[in-house]
């Protein structure tokens, strides 16, 4: 196993595009790593870089204590699991995984071995005299996993392998693949647009951006303390609500003017806030962090906010309230038996133990 090191890695493409722009970082050991961010944000590129499939324009990118720019894709000791699964039609399961062992002149004994043992671990030892079309697309998948595993890697590298897999599915496979990573105790670098893919199966969070990584850190601390609007945003369903407003101070108490309703900044949560009175911000409240009234008559009546609900969306247990007051529109989760009607008023509290505040200019938090 490996740590990888990116070293101040650019990647700029001939039409001018920078798809990697000044990237470090330093995947541990043993890590489960997610890079996650929208379509054309670097993560992918970033992935190929490591396995390379991709030329970096500059800096270095070490695989343990081996500098990789100029080595070979088949020397890196890497192997990869694509989003289209990749197998031979005409070969059996068997073979499939076998196939790049048997490229690398393995001997017939020990590439059985490995086979067997990673058809074993992926439950799919009934299937390796079956070919490809005879599959579904979860047991392709396990395939895909199966020839990577076989080649022992220092690290496996993942390209969104779970997208072409129906939803229960995908949830099946975040579950296998977790137990997979600490049944083989191995460096996996995981690739995904999927938010909530990234949450539960990482150790830590790469969020990319425009070439950019945004933030790196463990699902919880980037949920809890986003770096910026676009993390805050991005990581959590239903997505962070983002109201703008002017900072004030009344009293030697700090809050925010949203112009038809206030919402008080808890004393001490924001060190450098009174930099900000009177100036423009962005508050952010996570929809969870808005809660029923009815629920909770005792609340401070300061957090309390009456509110039309434009539309219900009822969630399993929960129900998405999405609502508006004056200038604002944003979503609350609450429990779904919620007296809340559609197109009436309804009284909120808003936790502001949780609020985020954002340099408006700069989208960065405000500590």
């Amino acid at each position: 196993m490996a740590k990888v090191v990116f070293d101040h890695v650019y990647k700029k493409f001939p039409n001018g595009v920078v798809a990697v722009n000044d990237a470090n970082l330093e995947v541990r050991d043993k890590e489960f790593i997610v890079f996650v961010g929208p379509s054309g944000c670097g993560k992918t590129t970033s992935l190929r870089m490591v396995a390379g499939l991709e030329e970096i324009t500059s800096g270095n990118i070490y695989i343990g204590d081996l500098l990789v720019n100029d080595v070979a894709p088949k020397d890196r000791d890497i192997a990869m699991v694509f989003q289209n699964y990749a197998l031979y039609p005409h070969m059996d399961v068997y073979n499939n995984m076998a196939f790049g062992l048997k490229l690398r002149k393995f001997p017939r004994a020990e590439i059985d071995r490995r086979v067997k043992e990673a058809a074993r671990i992926l439950g799919i030892e009934s299937l390796l005299d079956r070919r490809p079309k005879a599959l579904s697309g979860g047991q392709r998948q396990r395939v895909a996993l199966g020839r990577a595993i076989v080649r022992e890697p220092k690290v496996f590298l993942m390209d969104e392998p779970l997208s072409n897999l129906d939803a229960k599915l995908r949830v099946q496979m975040r579950a296998e693949l977790s137990k997979l990573h600490h049944r083989l105790q191995t460096t996996v670098i995981y690739v995904t647009h999927d938010q909530v893919e990234a949450m539960t199966m990482g150790d830590r969070i790469v969020v990319m951006r425009d070439g950019v990584i945004q933030q790196v850190g463990k699902p919880l601390d980037i949920y809890d303390k986003p770096a910026n609007v676009f993390v805050a945003g991005f990581i959590g369903t239903p997505p962070m609500n983002f109201l703008e407003g002017v900072l004030k101070e009344e009293n030697d108490r700090l809050y925010v003017d949203l112009e038809t309703f206030r919402i008080y900044v808890p004393e001490g949560k924001f060190k450098t806030a009174k930099m900000y009175v009177d100036k423009e911000i962005i508050l952010g409240i996570r929809p969870e962090d808005i809660h029923d009234y009815d629920f909770m008559p005792d609340a401070n009546p300061e957090n309390v906010v009456v509110s039309t609900v434009d539309v219900t969306e009822l969630i399993g247990a929960e129900i998405y309230l999405h609502v508006s007051n004056g200038p604002h529109s944003f979503t609350a989760a609450v429990d779904a038996h919620t007296k809340a009607v559609d197109a009436e008023e309804h009284r909120l509290v808003i936790n502001n133990q949780k609020i985020h505040l954002f340099d408006k200019d700069t989208e960065k938090v405000i500590p």
